[in-house]
């Protein structure tokens, strides 16, 4: 965990810009050539390569303590990779040279096998369990010669791993470069190193080492690098996986750099490179985010986005992709839903020509292709250039294809309750192309873009009451018919998101399906009465008390998504009971407000997929 001076990454060639664009400026072309932007991505969807590995989604921390919080969908629905952590900050000083080891190593235990359950993999963070975290110690390692405090912390340390039962990656000492986390010599850090590496090898073949976790990236010409380099040559102490720091940096030139200081001593690669720090505080918003997402793919290194913060902070909020409300209910922020939009990516990786200053990471299955658009730090406009659209599987239809753009706001950091749908229209191809313009505002937002084909009318939706700002919501995650639906804080989850499907032949109305339960929207027993519960129940074709009209509520303020949902059978409203702001409040049916009054706003539901 780097607490280094603020830096930004370097405009030019890895200059970043994020793709803001309000909701009526979003424009689809026919012709690749139509209304080139101030830069232009390609996506070929003819060169295609093997499955997301999701080599982007790790976090520095971010769990609680205890290691039950934040809740499970945080983790699932982003594709979770790594965890990198050690019990840094807790107790100050503390850890093994501060004689306050255990709690460190039980909340990195918790934290291990909670990654594990997720389905990830634990960097452990010798350093931190040690106390080498930033606060003024009184030993390190091998001061005067003297190991042998050392050798006991590892005998402890290697010890406790094993009593674990699952493994780990064993990342040896934090960024030994910077006097913060080494406050010794080089040459003393080589002997650590080496120490290090030969006990660990032999406690455990099979398990991974990493390092340097060096401050910085590769350069053919930095010393400490270069000279680290040399030492683990000559050592025959090479780790599995090497790793750096890009705060900022880019990973596509990063890698080049290893590549070519690796290759000059005989070091065998490709191994796997490990960017266990990307992304500056300034950079950690939508806009930057998408793009390292972008450039860690191309580059082929995985990466684990970099995290600070006091102890109630770093332990907690999922390295700062989420943020709780005064109740502590965790809400996710603009750039969490870069990383679930990453997570739905699936079938083949799709080639992408990047611009100077974006990049794109898109991939193609049967049915659907997605383009996450990365950029940050500027503002102007970009083009997205589809080509070989025939290449795809089931979304080309006469020609045609359904193009939607949904814009990810920062919103200054705070949280966001879904992307935003800024254009969805079918497009005649050209020469089996399109080009999707996104002239944008903002530096810090970034944008998606989905393709499916032009018979697919529907759309992907949260839905917000806009008396109380919370989301209609599948209660307790419940997959049993009859379950009555209820409002609870935006937290994004798949219980959460609503897939409106049109009614065939019924303009403007859609049967309402529950992604996580895959059950539609229902008022109880077709019940035509005030205060009818809302729930869900299994689809059945051609049930009108599962198909909801949009009506669109215009007032005085209001947002061009904002609409009620009236049942087809009783022409009455989804609405929450009693106008209440309260959490858990239960929705029914009721007669409709006029669409235009302005309050109460119970029925009024913010669909920001429309």
């Amino acid at each position: 965990m780097a607490l280094t001076p603020a830096r930004r990454r370097s405009r030019g060639l890895t200059a970043v810009i994020a793709v803001v664009v309000s909701a009526l400026s979003a424009v689809v072309a026919a012709t690749p050539a139509a209304q080139a932007g101030d830069e232009s991505i390609s996506v070929n969807f003819s060169v295609a390569g093997g499955a997301p590995t999701y080599r982007a989604s790790g976090w520095i921390y971010g769990m609680t303590e205890d290691a039950t919080g934040p809740a499970d969908h945080f983790y699932r629905d982003l594709k979770f990779r790594y965890m990198r952590a050690g019990g840094a900050q807790l107790d100050g000083p503390g850890g093994w040279v501060a004689g306050r080891y255990d709690r460190r190593w039980d909340a990195t235990r918790a934290q291990l096998l909670r990654t594990r359950s997720l389905g990830g993999e634990f960097i452990l963070l010798v350093h931190d369990l040690w106390g080498a975290d930033g606060y003024p110690i009184s030993r390190f390692p091998g001061d005067n010669g003297n190991w042998t405090d050392y050798d006991n912390f590892l005998t402890r340390v290697i010890a406790d791993v094993r009593a674990t039962g699952v493994p780990v990656q064993w990342d040896l000492w934090n960024e030994p470069n910077l006097g913060m986390f080494w406050n010794r010599s080089q040459a003393q850090y080589f002997e650590l190193w080496r120490r290090t590496y030969q006990r660990v090898r032999a406690a455990f073949p099979q398990q991974l080492i990493v390092g340097p976790s060096f401050a910085g990236v590769p350069t053919t010409g930095g010393a400490w690098w270069n000279q680290y380099l040399d030492f683990i040559r000559s050592s025959n102490t090479v780790p599995d996986i090497i790793s750096w720091h890009s705060l900022p940096g880019d990973p596509v030139a990063d890698v080049a750099a290893a590549n070519t200081t690796l290759n000059s001593r005989g070091i065998p690669h490709p191994r796997p490179y490990q960017i266990n720090e990307y992304g500056w505080t300034t950079e950690q918003n939508p806009g930057d985010g998408s793009w390292y997402i972008a450039r860690l793919e191309r580059a082929g290194a995985d990466g684990l986005r970099a995290h600070w913060g006091s102890t109630n902070a770093l332990h907690n909020d999922l390295a700062n992709l989420l943020v709780r409300n005064s109740a502590g209910q965790h809400l996710p922020k603009g750039e969490w839903w870069v990383y679930r939009y990453y997570g739905s990516q699936t079938g083949q990786i799709v080639s992408v020509t990047p611009s100077p200053a974006y990049d794109a990471f898109t991939t193609k299955a049967n049915g659907v292709a997605k383009v996450l658009v990365g950029g940050g730090g500027t503002t102007g406009n970009i083009a997205v250039n589809l080509q070989r659209l025939d290449a795809t599987s089931g979304i080309v239809q006469d020609n045609r294809v359904r193009v939607v753009v949904q814009r990810i706001p920062y919103d200054g950091g705070g949280a966001v309750q879904g992307p935003i749908t800024i254009g969805n229209s079918v497009v005649t191809l050209s020469n089996n192309a399109a080009t999707v313009n996104l002239p944008h505002t903002n530096a810090d937002d970034t944008f998606t873009v989905t393709l499916l084909p032009p018979s697919d009318g529907g759309f992907q939706s949260v839905a917000v009451a806009q008396h109380s700002q919370q989301c209609l919501d599948n209660t307790n995650l419940s997959t049993a018919d009859g379950n009555r639906q209820q409002q609870f804080h935006c937290e994004g989850g798949d219980q959460q998101l609503w897939n409106f499907r049109p009614v065939a032949g019924v303009a403007n109305t859609y049967t309402v399906v529950n992604q996580q339960t895959g059950k539609c929207l229902d008022v109880n027993a077709s019940s035509t009465a005030d205060g009818a519960a809302v729930q869900q129940w299994t689809c059945l074709p051609g049930a009108q008390n599962q198909q909801f009209a949009l009506r669109k509520v215009t007032y005085s303020g209001n947002d061009s998504h904002d609409y009620q949902l009236v049942a087809r059978h009783s022409g009455k409203c989804v609405d929450v009971s009693e106008v209440s702001t309260a959490a858990r409040a239960s929705i029914h049916q009721w007669t409709c407000n006029p669409a235009g009054q302005s309050n109460p706003r119970n029925q009024t539901w913010r669909l920001w997929g429309r």
